[in-house]
């Protein structure tokens, strides 16, 4: 496939025109015009880029892919080794990142909910284009419990931080995979009972405990692996891609 005809399918299916990002989405390093094997993963690490070029891939399909709002702009470096890599090898480098944390379908917020068995109702911002969503559990749990769900659905232990009644049971659940720890407010101001993000700052500590709200740092690359899994898996599904999802290990 032609990689400007693969990034025009991308951009159909994901709608990065809607949402206002951080970094380009598409193509953001352009490699070889025909591509025959993608490699996806979270981030386009150097680790990432190797495997890629170790296995003869055309493409790299990425969620944090290069150029953020804010970043030092010369190409050196850490960046300048990845970037060369890519474009020594004829790699072509795609990264979508906020159309795909919100996709209905193949978005990390919803692969995240259908891990965890969460029952979606809407965006927490109250529009299908919020970051962050809220939606309802089968049955209450206490947060204990809901903690097990979480590390045996991501493989990864959460960090669990219980409001001032630790003994509150959790049905309804926020959530925004990533860096989203600064919804809490807002999820507990709409009296939800459990929040879960990727990362966690120092003073959500405090708010669940003083707005009485579950809290849960899951790990921002554990969040975020199934988004981009699901939209290689589509790509191979849908347009008979060679698409191999690489998990590069990642801790936080």
């Amino acid at each position: 496939m032609n990689n400007l005809k693969l990034e025009a399918i991308l951009n159909e299916k994901l709608s990065p025109q809607l949402i206002k990002d951080y970094s380009p989405n598409g193509l953001q390093v352009e490699g070889a015009s025909d591509i025959k094997k993608v490699i996806t993963g979270v981030t386009a690490s150097q680790a990432l880029i190797d495997y890629a070029v170790s296995v003869g891939a055309d493409a790299l399909l990425v969620h944090h892919g290069y150029f953020w709002k804010g970043e030092p702009e010369p190409i050196r470096g850490m960046k300048g080794k990845r970037i060369r890599t890519l474009i020594k090898n004829d790699v072509n480098l795609f990264g979508y990142h906020l159309p795909l944390d919100i996709h209905p379908e193949l978005g990390n917020n919803a692969k995240l909910a259908q891990l965890l068995d969460i029952e979606v109702i809407d965006g927490l911002e109250g529009h299908p284009q919020s970051v962050a969503m809220f939606g309802k559990l089968a049955k209450p749990i206490s947060g204990a419990e809901f903690a097990t769900k979480i590390a045996k659905a991501l493989n990864r232990e959460p960090l669990h931080i219980a409001p001032e009644s630790a003994d509150k049971l959790i049905e309804t659940v926020g959530w925004c995979t990533g860096g989203g720890q600064d919804y809490i407010e807002l999820a507990a101001s709409k009296g939800l009972d459990a929040f879960i993000s990727g990362e966690i700052s120092e003073r959500t500590t405090y708010t669940a405990r003083e707005m009485g709200i579950h809290y849960f740092a899951a790990g921002h690359h554990a969040t975020e692996r199934y988004g981009i899994k699901a939209l290689g898996e589509w790509l191979a599904s849908e347009h008979r891609l060679d698409v191999e999802f690489k998990d590069i290990d990642n801790p936080v």
